[in-house]
């Protein structure tokens, strides 16, 4: 029987999964390299599959207390001028949310139900039939029955147990940054267009979200750790724009909390090997925006559910993958789409966005 169960993540799949399994019996440990919960990220939404974990987890209070304030988007020129105004949809039951207040929103519903170590990664997996042996950085080498990548796009659960072959990182011609800064008493999303490359505000609770999101091919160094690299390519991209963006990117120069990657998609023939599986963007990365989260969750569930109820640990992974991949496989397929909406490559691909969104407006 699967009973002990390593989380490398604990962003939003690992929490998650982390919680429903301590519910039906089974003893989960969560490592994070970070030193504790990040106080930075981009609006995500809880939505559609998302909703009911998060309602049988007793999380939705909180995620509403610490929900954003958007109810439009508002493309603006270089003078702040309003070009076109677009509400957000939502159903009534969706939540927009910062995604590390998502993270530590579900770290503490599931915190006193699982073991969490921050400031320590896997080093190495060892998985025979029984179980898998695993070292950490810091802490002493211990044995589980299953190991759970939910480790992001960067996955080291995924570099260690997966073949490089199986794994297939696809760049999406994007680069997004994103950073915390003083709030704008503005009620709408800011969007502010130049070909190939968008600078937005998006108002929170205390403060705004600034983010820059380009187009631009692959950059055969990127290192997604390197901070002092990430601010120089948004420099670099954002050079001579217009409206806000010479004092935003005042603002990176200095900034502690600047997150900064590229959009990629990852493909895989199977999420599991053995005793290890993936998880969240680990396993399907498929989104620009939103819903990447609202997936995590739900597939959290999905595995938490098939480890409880199947007859074996294989039956049990067949189970979840084939189940999750039915919800990310079409969101993979049109994974492009925000791009070609919110950075359009021309002038006149932004103005023909500004029309259809004053047409939408309108028709609303």
């Amino acid at each position: 029987m699967t009973q002990t169960v390593l989380i490398s993540g604990a962003g939003v799949a690992g929490p998650t999964l982390a919680y429903w399994l301590a519910r039906r019996g089974l003893r989960p440990t969560v490592v994070e390299r970070a030193q504790g919960t990040r106080s930075s990220g981009n609006p995500v939404d809880v939505r559609g599959p998302a909703l009911p974990v998060a309602r049988g987890m007793g999380v939705l209070p909180g995620l509403r207390a610490s929900a954003t304030r958007a109810t439009a988007m508002r493309a603006v020129d270089a003078a702040g001028r309003t070009l076109a105004r677009l509400p957000m949809s939502r159903n009534a039951e969706d939540v927009e949310i910062p995604r590390a207040d998502l993270a530590r929103v579900l770290y503490e519903a599931a915190r006193e139900h699982a073991e969490f170590r921050f400031d320590d990664t896997i080093t190495s997996l060892s998985p025979d039939a029984g179980g898998v042996d695993v070292t950490f950085d810091r802490a002493p080498a211990q044995r589980f029955d299953l190991v759970v990548g939910a480790d992001g796009l960067h996955s080291t659960v995924r570099r260690l147990a997966f073949p490089a072959s199986a794994v297939r990182v696809e760049h999406l011609g994007v680069y997004v940054g994103t950073l915390p800064v003083v709030a704008d008493e503005d009620p709408d999303v800011l969007l502010y267009n130049e070909p190939g490359r968008l600078a937005s505000l998006h108002p929170s609770r205390d403060r705004s979200l600034a983010a820059f999101i380009y187009r631009a091919p692959a950059v055969p160094d990127f290192d997604h750790r390197d901070v002092e690299q990430h601010r120089r390519l948004l420099h670099a991209a954002y050079a001579g724009a217009g409206w806000r963006v010479p004092a935003l990117l005042e603002q990176v120069g200095t900034a502690d909390e600047l997150y900064f990657d590229a959009v990629s998609r990852v493909r895989m023939p199977t999420w599991s090997a053995g005793r290890v599986t993936l998880l969240g963007d680990a396993a399907s990365c498929v989104s620009l925006f939103g819903e990447g989260s609202s997936l995590a969750m739900a597939g959290a569930y999905t595995l938490a559910s098939a480890l409880a109820s199947a007859p074996d640990l294989a039956s049990a992974l067949r189970r979840y993958e084939a189940e999750h991949r039915a919800l990310t496989g079409p969101r993979q397929r049109h994974a492009g789409r925000a791009a070609t909406l919110l950075i359009p490559k021309t002038r006149l691909g932004i103005a023909a966005r500004n029309v259809a969104a004053r047409t939408l407006s309108r028709a609303a």
